[in-house]
């Protein structure tokens, strides 16, 4: 893909293949055989549709990053680094049915669920047309199932669980309470490591066990949170005995490689529709920034630069087109799909700008919806 020596991360702007890493990147999924019999299935369109996925989030990102250098917006929270460990699962859902419960961070389940470029872009503009009606940047689309994430970090764990559950007691027969549940909705959410130690996650994840729903938590270990470094707060060495604690399924997936965060979603979302209770999946990753464009400053002179040269170097998209150039995808189709995602990009950022000006929200509609007691 294109680089943006402006916007990007400078690891990305002089990115070149490492082949030890683009060899490692293929042969990750073949370590499990449930991985490499489903990856190994696919066809090439699902291959592109995850590569325009992984396109689509980085360029929203490379938008929001100008805007903010612009001046259109004070600041954004980016997933630059992480978008496969949002794009791989979230296409192990049904978007008619399903439902997702994303982070501010996991702009990218908003794109592949259905939400608009446009849309999304409204919702950092606050427009009267926008996702959240002006209100918040934290947007979604219920109508797209997909709910607006909570500033509190931490507290869409019960939410989804909530959701889950709800979906579950609605399809459950009164005559048959073992029926499998391929007709009930999953959801999905992600949640950083740190959100991890709040009470709300806690109880949202015993709940969600005990209950048995059908709902796929993603912990996405970044290494940092905030500013805090993840073994400042968490003394494992790392989350693999988190679901078992809980008495979950689980497993842990490379966060930088789409491939392998699809098939242990898939994995964990199949395992839902068979009636066996949530599943908890650990995302290793890095935020390759700031934890919002105001303090990548910040970040870079608190971690070791060695992090920021290492994860660079594995970069989700650099790895994937190479890894999509050993099965025969030639850079001329590559490039065709980058040009679509490209004026997707750009058609819906016109669209958000028009509304700047033309959806301007009025005073007495910020009333409207919201309900008090």
């Amino acid at each position: 893909m294109k680089r943006y020596p402006a916007y990007d991360p400078p690891e990305y702007v002089s990115w070149a293949p490492d082949p030890a890493l683009v060899a490692a990147f293929g042969e990750t999924v073949q370590r499990d055989p449930e991985r490499q019999a489903i990856v190994g299935a696919l066809d090439t369109p699902f291959l592109l549709l995850l590569y325009a996925g992984l396109l689509r989030t980085r360029l929203i990102d490379i938008t929001l990053k100008r805007w903010v250098r612009t001046g259109v917006i004070s600041k954004a929270w980016l997933s630059t680094g992480e978008e496969a460990a949002t794009v791989g699962p979230v296409h192990a859902l049904v978007r008619d049915t399903d439902y997702v419960c994303p982070m501010i961070r996991n702009s990218g389940a908003c794109n592949e669920m259905g939400m608009p470029v446009a849309d999304i872009l409204r919702g950092y503009l606050g427009t009267a047309d926008g996702p959240s009606r002006g209100r918040d940047g934290h947007y979604g689309d219920v109508a797209r199932h997909v709910l607006p994430p909570i500033s509190h970090v931490g507290d869409m764990i019960p939410v989804a669980t909530g959701i889950a559950l709800a979906g579950k007691l609605r399809s459950v027969h009164s005559h048959s309470p073992t029926l499998p549940l391929s007709h009930v909705p999953v959801v999905m959410t992600w949640i950083g490591d740190g959100s991890t130690k709040t009470g709300t996650a806690h109880e949202g994840f015993n709940f969600a066990a005990v209950q048995r729903v059908p709902a796929v938590f993603i912990v996405q270990n970044n290494l940092v949170a905030l500013g805090t470094r993840v073994h400042q707060h968490h003394l494992p060495a790392d989350f693999s005995d988190l679901p078992a604690s809980y008495g979950m399924w689980g497993a842990s997936f490379d966060g930088n490689n789409v491939l392998d965060a699809w098939a242990a979603g898939k994995l964990a979302v199949d395992r839902c529709r068979a009636g066996l209770g949530p599943a908890m999946l650990i995302a290793n990753t890095f935020r390759m920034g700031g934890h919002a464009t105001h303090d990548e400053r910040e970040a870079r002179a608190t971690f070791p630069p060695e992090w920021f040269a290492d994860w660079g170097r594995r970069d989700p998209i650099g790895l994937y087109e190479e890894h999509l150039k050993t099965r025969g995808v030639s850079e001329a189709v590559l490039g065709e799909v980058e040009a679509k995602v490209e004026a997707e990009i750009l058609a819906g950022e016109a669209d958000a700008l028009r509304s700047r000006e033309d959806a301007v929200p009025s005073g007495p509609t910020a009333t409207l919806g919201v309900y008090s007691t």
